[in-house]
């Protein structure tokens, strides 16, 4: 399912314009990278937390010329879904 397809199904479910499906979905979007950014954890009750985590410097290899090459520190967002949400696929 691509986005497109995704915001047609929540038009359909909620009884939505495909516009406004679309709208909320940005806004969506939009809330949760802002809060992400912000260093906010999303806690989305039933279904899943979205935070950033942190990701320490480290010494990797390049494939093609066996050279070690030194990765930065990074930030990365992450989701994890709720006990509850995975239960529903088993």
């Amino acid at each position: 399912m691509n986005k497109g397809e995704f915001i047609k199904a929540i038009a359909d479910k909620a009884g939505f314009s495909q516009k406004d499906a679309a709208t909320a979905y940005d806004a969506f979007v939009d809330v949760l990278t802002g809060a992400l950014k912000a260093g906010d954890k999303v806690s989305l009750v039933g279904f899943g937390t979205f935070e950033v985590k942190e990701v320490a410097a480290k010494t990797g290899i390049n494939p093609q010329t066996k050279e070690k090459v030194e990765i930065a520190a990074s930030k990365k967002p992450v989701m994890k879904f709720g006990k509850s949400y995975k239960e529903l696929f088993n």
